[in-house]
């Protein structure tokens, strides 16, 4: 699995593995039973357990099957075939410049309905200025190392702004108030930033909500997330991009979502956020 590093995929694997045991304890089964009614010799049973062997769509549905548990082959075939391209490192993506993922992720917001956004770090990309864009993409290729592309990045990030005013897009934000403070690039471009915030405001395709500093919370801080309808979430680190498909994950992070919405304030309350923001940067 070239696109994850070793240890990433070892733990993946076992985690899908360690689900097939528990299938086969529930069921009150062996491994060699599971060989047994699967048709297939004990030994393959054993690496799978082990995590050595990837279970293919097939041999999870006759594991399923063999555990009377046919009800959570969906999932763990998600599951499994999620190993192959979850944890993508950015500098693997970024070998040829930024330009390319800022396209990809054209392609996600455009084929979205609805897209649920938490960020606690920057300006998610569809709202943010040619100017604290290239501050921010900048940033990146001089940490990372990687080609610099940036004017053609910032061209193919800002280009998904259209979608706030084009065709039938819903995008609900959810933003930390230090988001607003993060200065990305200089004043000037912190507060042309905050300006266009306030500006998009309005639009009826936009929610907007701020955490506030100090809000009470029944979720704490995570990394940076994107919810992409019910099919595709895709969580930001430092060093990596991860893709979830797997149903299960993709609940956990729409719950989640769900309960950093019940610490936001919205409407002119966020709009205080904002111009207190403003005002700070003199």
């Amino acid at each position: 699995m070239p696109t994850l590093p070793s240890s990433n995929a070892q733990a993946a694997r076992e985690a899908v593995a360690a689900r097939l045991r528990e299938l086969m304890l529930d069921a009150g089964l062996k491994g060699q039973d599971v060989a047994a009614r699967c048709g297939w010799h004990a030994s393959k049973t054993s690496r799978i357990l082990r995590g050595t062997t990837p279970p293919s769509a097939d041999v999870i549905r006759a594991w399923c099957v063999a555990c009377g548990a046919e009800d959570q082959a969906a999932d763990l075939i998600a599951a499994s075939r999620a190993v192959e391209s979850m944890y993508v490192e950015w500098r693997r993506l970024h070998k040829e410049g930024l330009r390319r993922v800022q396209e990809d992720f054209y392609a996600l917001h455009q084929q979205a309905r609805v897209c649920r956004v938490y960020v606690s770090n920057v300006i998610p990309g569809f709202l943010q200025t040619p100017a604290y864009a290239t501050a921010l993409l900048s940033a990146i290729t001089r940490f990372q190392g990687t080609p610099n592309d940036v004017p053609e990045a910032v061209v193919a990030r800002v280009a998904r702004s259209r979608f706030l005013y084009e065709g039938n897009h819903r995008f609900v934000v959810l933003m930390e108030e230090t988001v607003l403070r993060n200065c990305v690039g200089d004043a000037g471009t912190m507060a042309g930033q905050l300006r266009h915030l306030l500006a998009v405001l309005p639009l009826a395709s936009l929610s907007l909500g701020v955490i506030p500093l100090g809000a009470e919370r029944s979720v704490w801080p995570l990394e940076a997330f994107y919810l992409y309808d019910d099919r595709r979430t895709v969580v930001e680190t430092l060093t990596a991009e991860i893709q979830i498909t797997q149903p299960r994950e993709i609940r956990d992070y729409t719950r989640a979502f769900g309960e950093l919405t019940h610490s936001a304030v919205h409407g002119d309350a966020a709009r205080a956020r904002i111009d207190e923001a403003l005002t700070a940067l003199g």
